[in-house]
């Protein structure tokens, strides 16, 4: 990125002494709110934040009083990826945010492997230049995530001042907001006791570097609350539907903590691959239904959150897709 971008939107303060000892990336966020913190923390490592006149990359060193720290933000630009005529189903729109629910199947950000077709493409032809700069280029408006085989409701951020806050409240796990985040997933065996906490630390696999794990001694914490909302068996198998309340929220938490505890999620091929077996103890209705899925059987129902602006609290919830309704369809009859 050219020194000359950066110079276009320049920010500049000076430490005060009740200030000093703060972290670098804290002491910008609370002085330019505009901007995320982890938007601030993108720019320093990008080399766009200098102390004295010195740049300095480095979130977590702490300023000291009198130091001037210039903050150079680049202006907007145009994220890359391409705007495409993909038909969303939304929720709620205003001009500060979007709240869409996700089918099966989408990418929510462009990566390696999946380019173009994902809700990032979506929301880029359907909000236009409300998303230029939000957020990072690869992730405009993007505040958090749903795996793309997971389906639900989620939301996106149209202005800076919304991703900010939006970010904060996910940043906070909910813990002094009205953040709720609750999924309806089917898994393997019903879970003892039938309402229950994992709590975990997890991080990338050393194994297996496209999967998470319970990791002892590293990776971040996660928890998880459940309770079995459906018990459905047989003399030879045994399934449930289990809602989980997502007081943390790292990647694949929930795919991760049911396997974790012995559920692995129906029709998980990654974390639930050992227990392959079980489908052929079903009977056949239920087995074609489970077959058919090709995702993990994981929805995000609820959603509710402060709006980042008005301070209205909002809630969204999305009705089980199609072929999970078959699925809950075919199980009842077993229901004990």
């Amino acid at each position: 990125m050219a020194g000359s971008q950066l110079q276009q939107d320049r920010h500049d303060a000076t430490v005060l002494e009740n200030e000093a000892g703060t972290r670098l990336d804290a002491f910008l966020a609370a002085r330019f709110p505009l901007f995320s913190r982890n938007r601030i923390k993108d720019l320093i490592l990008l080399g766009a934040v200098s102390v004295d006149g010195t740049t300095n990359d480095v979130p977590k060193y702490r300023v000291r009083t009198g130091e001037s720290i210039t903050l150079a933000a680049p202006e907007p630009v145009e994220a890359e990826p391409q705007p495409q005529d993909i038909a969303l189903n939304i929720l709620f729109e205003d001009e500060y945010l979007i709240v869409i629910d996700k089918p099966a199947g989408m990418v929510v950000h462009p990566a390696p492997g999946n380019e173009d077709g994902t809700l990032v493409n979506a929301l880029i032809h359907h909000c236009g230049d409300s998303l230029r700069g939000i957020g990072g280029v690869k992730r405009p408006g993007i505040v958090h995530r749903l795996d793309k085989d997971t389906s639900g409701v989620m939301v996106a951020a149209k202005t800076e001042q919304a991703h900010n806050g939006l970010a904060a409240q996910f940043a906070d796990h909910g813990r002094t907001g009205p953040l709720e985040r609750a999924y309806i997933a089917f898994v393997w065996g019903i879970p003892n006791p039938l309402v229950g906490t994992v709590e975990t630390m997890i991080g990338r696999d050393p194994n297996n570097r496209l999967k998470q794990s319970v990791q002892p001694r590293e990776g971040r914490e996660a928890i998880t609350h459940y309770r079995v909302e459906g018990r459905f068996s047989d003399d030879k198998w045994s399934i449930a539907q289990v809602r989980c309340q997502l007081e943390t929220g790292r990647t694949h938490q929930i795919r991760v903590h049911m396997a974790h505890i012995g559920h692995p999620l129906i029709g998980d091929g990654v974390y639930g691959s050992a227990f392959a077996t079980k489908i052929n103890t079903v009977p056949q209705e239920i087995r074609h239904t489970v077959v058919s899925l090709n995702r993990q059987a994981l929805h995000a129902a609820i959603l509710g959150f402060a709006h980042p602006v008005t301070g209205q609290t909002l809630k969204f919830e999305s009705p089980l897709p199609s072929e999970l309704a078959a699925l809950a369809t075919k199980l009842a009859p077993f229901a004990s």
